[in-house]
């Protein structure tokens, strides 16, 4: 750590990225509520918008008012936030598991947590938005268990973790497959099918405020525990020389990583690849310190995911590509070159 990166620089850093990253995705969210197949003028959106807070009483058509509030701008809201969660988990197990390769998706995670929530929807075990979200959170914290026991726990390698998460995620995935395709009807299954790979089409208001209550909670959370988390990137054994209770650390972070999940997951799908490629992109600019690192990756894997909910309704003509294919087709080629530049040197 440099003198830089600590003080006068690094702050500037952050400041840029925060500041230029919240103009961004106030632009983004006006242009995600613009779009779509009825299209509404940005005026429109802004007006909308200040009548339903009651700063106007412009004359808007009810359509339009009720398109923009009630559908469009709680989707990109909650874009916003799912990309912000996501970000947040991927740099939490990157830190903890000292693994570059590290993020929900691709631990099995987001699968176990898809399996709860389907066992909530296509079993009927409870019907609630905070059934779905109990279900999720109980498949995201099964995943967690079937990693750790299959990596051996610390005793084991980072590339052994990866490895648990690819065996965690398949085996997940398919209890997910036989749930929907045995106990579904055709429709059903459909729908399911594409809801895991990510949709942003059914949320509503109450999500916004639930999801807005978990990752202000989780963001907070992981911002006092960034000076433990700086201290797990040198390992376990450097992070209890320096005072830091391991156990406890990691378990409550692990926790908030389930959590975050789970909610994204019960509202939106399965979504992979924002926690690979947004703390990459934002470690670059801010540095390593998590102080710097986790506000960052809030507010621009918020970006990354309302732009990529703008590019998955705009890609194709008259119909709707699930976003969790937008992020793939991003996080596929950015995951392998983490992979070649990993590679051992000859």
């Amino acid at each position: 750590m440099t003198h830089d990166d600590d003080t006068e620089g690094g702050r500037f850093r952050l400041a840029l990225v925060l500041t230029l990253s919240l103009i961004v995705l106030v632009f983004a969210v006006a242009a995600a509520t613009a779009i779509g197949d009825y299209r509404i003028g940005l005026r429109t959106v802004f007006l909308s918008v200040t009548n339903e807070l009651g700063l106007t009483e412009a004359a808007i058509a009810p359509i339009e008012q009720s398109v923009v509030w009630n559908l469009r701008l709680s989707r990109a809201l909650v874009a916003a936030l799912a990309g912000a969660g996501l970000a947040l988990c991927g740099a939490i197990l990157q830190a903890l598991l000292r693994n570059a390769l590290a993020e929900p998706f691709v631990l099995g995670v987001s699968a176990g947590a898809s399996t709860g929530a389907v066992c909530v929807i296509v079993l009927g075990i409870g019907a609630s938005g905070l059934s779905l979200s109990l279900g999720a959170f109980a498949g995201a914290f099964a995943a967690f268990a079937l990693v750790a026991l299959l990596s051996n726990g610390a005793t084991s390698g980072p590339n052994h973790t990866i490895l648990a998460g690819v065996a965690a995620s398949q085996l997940f995935n398919a209890l997910t497959s036989y749930i929907v395709t045995t106990s579904g009807n055709a429709q059903q299954a459909r729908d399911v099918m594409f809801w895991l790979l990510g949709s942003f089409g059914g949320v509503r208001w109450p999500d916004v405020q639930l999801l807005l209550l978990v990752v202000v909670m989780g963001l907070a959370i992981c911002i006092w525990m960034g000076r433990a988390l700086d201290a797990f990137t040198f390992g376990d054994e450097d992070a209890a020389a320096l005072g830091v209770p391991v156990a406890r650390i990691r378990l409550i972070l692990f926790a908030v990583t389930a959590l975050l999940t789970a909610t994204i997951v019960s509202m939106v799908g399965a979504i992979g690849f924002v926690g690979l490629v947004v703390p990459h992109a934002a470690r670059y600019v801010v540095g390593p310190l998590h102080l710097r690192l986790l506000p960052a990756c809030a507010v621009v894997g918020a970006v990354f995911m309302v732009i990529a909910d703008i590019v998955s309704r705009v890609i194709t003509a008259q119909q709707t590509v699930p976003i969790g294919v937008v992020t793939a087709l991003v996080g596929v080629p950015f995951f392998a070159i983490i992979l070649y530049r990993a590679r051992p040197q000859a």
